[in-house]
């Protein structure tokens, strides 16, 4: 059996886009609505109530026509100029209109900063229409963010506002827009109860206003409800019936009111909620009904360029297919539902899994293995996706619904207050409206009695005036003309002396602040250079004190290898003659004493010129750096440990007193490994490239960690860095314990030292 999903599982979600476009009142289609909003736009005088009403809906109007730029900037700059008045209202709706845009652009901080907005300017304004519709827009955004309970209090604060607010054109559709998303709400949380609530309210609102496109809304809403409340429970087919009831009325909406409802897609959805219906709801009698409006849904949606709708009518008649035991024409069918969701800019996934699933079904039953393997591993790949959104959106709704019994005690109470409230602002309308109407008549009686004295004083005065009057006149003209007079050459010479002494204060000012731009270049030109002076000395300094310790360092490496060498050397090869001469007279007891006091003087001079040799190595001064590295790794080889010298790419053409500092670079390291590492291998690689040379000493000891190096403060270590400095190098330190130690240290071909 087929698992196809309806179009009607994404109903609620749609019914929330289009409710931000049908707040505008259209009642033509998105580009005529533009046009008619632009010349009404320009039409107005600005910084009038008109404009800025028609400035909200003109940019959203623009939004949804791609023109999401302009939207923009036509906002920002009529809250700009809203901004300069007393009236806080037309700021404040101007910046609920934007945090909706940003929020429909994907850009939730800017929303929550434009709405925070919006909240700071509402209390500056008695206006209630304009709080309900700021809370209204807080509410639209938190509900977007899936902050749904914060979204049902700034809903019920919105009516609350809105219900003391006096009748406009506007405060239906307000009402009606916080209906429709209550309604999407309760309707995530399964509340059916607040669910029908709100749809019939929206949808009674709509049949006041006689709006075409929202009647069909309210009754696709209503529909939708009661489908889901027979899915929960199939017994029941009062909700299955009155399902059906509102999906024909919504249908019966639309064919009557075609020219006024915006959206042609309407027809493909309802008629595609239906077919589902008649399917997979009511008896087999019903399959000629479910056929008849699944060919109208694809029909009407294949001329809409509606995708989804297309696709799910091909799903329908996939399934009536295979219940027909034709798999054949039902793979047809889905393979059409997959190349049309496929078109989708706004694919359903839900339907595109089951697409998938069906079609690996079908394979497996026509033996085509390798088909239904590469079906169902796409159905999987959307399985997990959909999953990992649906339990993301899981939690964060979760959270939203922790609060939600005491939401619904909060959201009764506050109904019950506002009851109250309104039963006794009634009570005491009436009463007021009769009062005042006695005050008022009496002060009628009052005010014609006063006036009928005063006219009479009056007509006596006027005449008296009239006299004066004539005589003040020809004075007045005579002093005005005067006055006039003096009045232009006093302005024409403040205004000479104006210019002059803005222009000479301007002149000034120009100098002075070139003077200063200069004075301050001058003086950031002298301390760089100033710094680039103390910077070059510090590295001379540097240099000198480095260079003088290595120059000390050789030498008496040198003093220590002759004096090892020739004096002590000496001393021992004397020793051994004299030992040799007396070898023939020993006895026969003796000599195996002797033998091995002849031996451990070899040993001792072989140990003598291997340290003479570390000391000063004399190949390294006569045949350079190849040759030492290499006699130094065949003494330094024994049976339990190998030490191998590579050299890659080598020319030869390293001045002597760097080969000298790199052979004490790898002398060290070598010591250290064989010292702490206990290896039995150890390579030394020499490359050099083409701007640098690299050497890496490599063992495969026991290690270390390489971070306990930040505290060590070794001879050894200080030296390697010491001159690793000199040569202007780096050194890089890898190592991990039991796993052996990589030590590798560059430095370029062409510094001067």
């Amino acid at each position: 059996m087929l698992r196809y999903y309806a179009i009607f599982i994404k109903y609620v979600p749609r019914i929330i886009i289009l409710s931000v476009m049908l707040s505008l009142g259209k009642s033509v289609m998105a580009q005529d609505l533009l046009n008619s909003l632009a010349s009404q736009h320009h039409k107005s005088a600005e910084n009038s109530a008109e404009r800025y009403l028609l400035t909200g809906k003109y940019a959203q109007a623009m939004f949804f026509n791609d023109q999401v730029d302009e939207a923009f900037k036509l906002l920002h700059d009529n809250i700009a100029s809203a901004s300069k008045l007393k009236e806080a209202k037309y700021v404040a709706y101007l910046q609920t209109v934007l945090a909706i845009n940003f929020q429909i652009a994907e850009n939730p901080a800017q929303a929550n900063i434009q709405i925070s907005k919006a909240r700071s300017n509402m209390a500056r304004t008695l206006d209630n229409e304009t709080k309900g519709y700021v809370m209204y827009g807080q509410g639209w955004i938190q509900s977007r963010q899936l902050k749904e309970a914060e979204a049902v209090r700034s809903f019920v604060t919105a009516l609350e506002y809105l219900d003391r607010a006096p009748h406009s054109n506007t405060l239906l559709g307000r009402k009606s827009s916080i209906y429709k998303e209550l309604t999407a709400i309760y309707s995530n949380w399964n509340e059916t109860e607040l669910q029908d609530k709100y749809s019939k309210l929206s949808l009674d609102l709509a049949i006041k206003q006689k709006d075409p496109s929202s009647i069909f809304d309210g009754y696709m809403s209503l529909g939708y409800l009661h489908e889901q409340q027979f899915l929960r429970d199939e017994a029941d087919l009062k909700h299955r019936d009155l399902a059906e009831k509102y999906y024909l009325q919504a249908l019966e909406t639309y064919q009557n009111n075609k020219a006024e409802i915006p959206f042609s897609s309407n027809l493909s959805f309802v008629s595609s909620n239906l077919a589902h219906l008649y399917l997979r709801s009511y008896p087999a009698s019903y399959r000629a009904k479910a056929k008849k409006y699944a060919e109208l849904a694809k029909q009407h949606g294949q001329e809409s360029n509606e995708h989804n709708h297309v696709s799910s009518a091909y799903g329908i008649m996939a399934e009536m297919a295979m219940q027909e035991n034709n798999p054949t024409l039902a793979k047809e069918y889905l393979l059409a539902s997959l190349s049309e969701i496929n078109n989708s800019s706004n694919q359903d996934q839900n339907v595109l899994m089951s697409i998938y699933e069906s079609l690996s079904n079908i394979s497996e039953k026509e033996k085509k293995f390798d088909e239904a393997v590469n079906y169902y591993k796409r159905y999987i790949e959307i399985f997990k996706r959909v999953y990992d959104q649906e339990q993301l959106n899981l939690g964060k709704r979760l959270e939203a619904q922790f609060e939600k019994g005491r939401q619904e005690q909060q959201v009764q109470n506050l109904q019950l207050e506002s009851e109250k409230k309104e039963q006794q602002l009634s009570l005491m309308a009436a009463l007021g409206i009769q009062q005042k109407q006695d005050l008022e008549n009496m002060k009628l009686i009052q005010d014609n009695q006063s006036k009928e004295l005063e006219l009479a004083k009056l007509e006596t005065e006027k005449q008296n005036q009239e006299l004066r009057m004539s005589k003040l006149e020809a004075q007045n003209r005579a002093a005005e003309i005067s006055n006039y007079q003096q009045e232009i050459n006093f302005r024409e010479k403040v205004n000479t002396y104006f210019i002059l002494s803005f222009a000479t204060i301007f002149l000034l000012f120009l100098v002075l602040l070139y003077a200063y731009q200069q004075r301050s270049k001058h003086m950031k030109q002298n301390d760089a250079l100033h710094q680039l002076a103390l910077e070059q000395e510090r590295q001379h300094s540097k240099i000198s004190t480095l260079t003088a310790m290595l120059h000390g360092q050789e030498l008496e490496r040198g003093r220590l290898a002759r004096d090892l060498h020739d004096g002590l050397g000496g001393l021992l090869s004397g020793t051994k003659l004299h030992l040799s001469q007396l070898n023939d007279r020993i006895t026969d007891n003796n000599k195996e004493t002797m033998d091995k006091t002849m031996g451990h003087l070899d040993l001792a001079v072989d140990e003598l010129r291997r340290v003479a040799h570390n000391l000063m190595p004399d190949l390294l001064q006569k045949y350079g750096l190849g040759e030492a590295l290499s006699d130094y790794a065949t003494r330094m080889s024994t049976d339990t440990l190998d030490v191998d010298v590579q050299f890659l790419h080598y020319d030869k053409q390293l001045p002597i007193d760097k080969q000298l500092i790199v052979y004490r670079i790898i002398q060290e390291l070598v010591n250290n490994a064989i010292k702490h590492a206990k290896p039995a291998q150890i390579l030394i690689q020499v490359v050099e490239e083409e701007n640098s040379y690299q050497i890496t000493v490599e063992d495969d000891g026991a290690g270390f960690d390489p971070k306990a190096l930040k505290n060590n403060q070794s001879a050894g270590l200080h030296n390697i860095q010491s001159r690793v400095e000199f040569l202007k190098g780096s050194v890089q330190i890898n190592s991990e314990i039991n796993q052996g130690t990589s030590i590798e240290f560059q430095f370029p071909k062409s510094q001067n030292v």
